[in-house]
């Protein structure tokens, strides 16, 4: 049975997303890091409060607003100890924020960073707030997702409990066996992926939306160099359907889930400045876009990747529009299967799915993801330079699916 569990934020009914208001909720600026191989790359030596510190530092910088003018820091985050909350709170103070603003993390999985969105939205929402600052990170170099944590055995008597811990590769597999998902589709959508994010990277489109960050790096010789980093790192321009085909199946001996369509395990961090449009205006900051609706949904834990498939009708139903309304559709590539399916099951035109590539290309820093998406969905909607609609998606581990609506109100 498919349960919708939340919905935060939503937004006006019956068309009304074309229309401004002071109490709207606009994001004002974001920025990403560059993503990072985990073990191997960019950020493999850095740890997760200086890859946070860096891009909340950043999205403060460049539209000139001091960080007493916060109500509230949230931050996505999915592996370390307490969800990060003491890494978020260094975070902030090396960013040089005084000890007045306050912060917390929040853990829903791969849509961390996204419900860091939501939270912060909620707040403001509510009148707790005119201004928050909603973040993503995660050092998967540094932490892994090995730990369940503490858990009772009683788990393991109710199946839908005992299906959560599930590892995230099995469940792709089960939604490429139970929904006709053929290795041929998912080889083909990942190449894809790869090559639009070789296209956007060589065009310089990322850009834009990239903090640098200097660094230290070892190297193979164990000799430590700073760096600046401002390219994604896991982007495979050499990549192949041949050599796609040729890869073993990492999970199951039969199976079709491979290390090139599923999503890189990576480092990075995201920051999304999020405030009410009155506020906004008054202090002369740019509107980057609109949240216009927001949902979270629950879906069968052993088939998870299915969750957009679910998030995305219940966040365009509280927008007031339908799929056609929407021009660029960040749906969180975590595998292949699985964003085939979605993009199949919803009837989207593959040309509006993730026109910059996605995570198979990029990587997946659980709880940077939905953040990062949400700096690149702007982004890219406003190079295209017109009013526009865009959609952040997600599935989400143990069995549920985020989606959000932004709107782009042009230049």
């Amino acid at each position: 049975m498919l349960v919708v569990l939340d919905a935060v934020i939503s937004g006006a009914q019956c068309s009304s997303a074309s229309f401004s208001h002071p109490d709207d909720i606009v994001v004002i600026h974001g920025l990403r890091t560059a993503i990072g191989k985990a073990k191997r790359g960019s950020f493999k030596d850095t740890t997760p409060d200086e890859l946070l510190s860096s891009v909340m530092a950043a999205v403060l910088r460049e539209v000139g607003l001091s960080p007493e003018r916060l109500g509230d820091i949230c931050v996505g985050n999915v592996l370390q100890p307490g969800a990060g909350a003491l890494m978020a709170r260094v975070a902030s103070f090396l960013s040089g924020f005084p000890e007045t603003v306050p912060i917390y993390t929040v853990n829903r999985m791969c849509s961390s960073g996204l419900q860091a969105v939501f939270n912060v939205a909620g707040a403001i929402r509510s009148g707790s707030y005119d201004i928050g600052l909603a973040c993503g990170v995660e050092s998967m170099s540094l932490r892994n997702t090995g730990d369940p944590g503490d858990l009772s055995s009683r788990f393991m008597d109710c199946d839908q409990a005992r299906d959560c811990i599930i590892p995230m590769g099995i469940t792709s597999e089960n939604v490429a066996e139970r929904f006709g998902v053929s290795r041929e589709k998912q080889d083909a959508f990942a190449l894809s992926s790869q090559q639009k994010a070789n296209r956007a990277q060589q065009q310089g489109i990322f850009d834009q939306e990239i903090c640098p960050v200097t660094t230290k790096f070892v190297d193979k010789d164990g000799l430590e160099c700073t760096v600046t980093v401002t390219k994604d790192d896991g982007i495979r321009a050499g990549t192949t359907l041949a050599g796609l085909t040729k890869l073993r199946a990492a999970f199951k001996a039969d199976g079709s889930t491979t290390a090139g369509n599923s999503s890189q395990v990576s480092d990075g961090a995201a920051a999304v400045l999020v405030g009410r449009r009155s506020t906004a205006e008054a202090l002369s900051l740019p509107i980057l876009g609109v949240l216009r609706a927001s949902a979270v949904v629950g879906v069968p834990p052993d088939v998870m990747g299915i969750g957009p498939a679910y998030a995305i009708p219940a966040a365009l139903k509280q927008a007031g529009l339908t799929l056609d309304d929407i021009d660029i559709f960040e749906i969180n590539e975590a595998f292949a299967s699985q964003a085939v399916y979605c993009v199949e099951k919803l009837g989207i035109p593959l040309e509006k799915v993730n026109p910059n590539g996605g995570a198979i290309a990029l990587g997946h820093p659980l709880g940077c993801t939905g953040a990062r998406q949400i700096v690149t969905l702007l982004n890219e909607l406003k190079r295209r330079g017109r009013r526009s609609y865009g959609v952040v998606s997600m599935c989400i581990g143990t069995g549920m699916g985020a989606a959000a609506v932004f709107e782009y109100p042009g230049p």
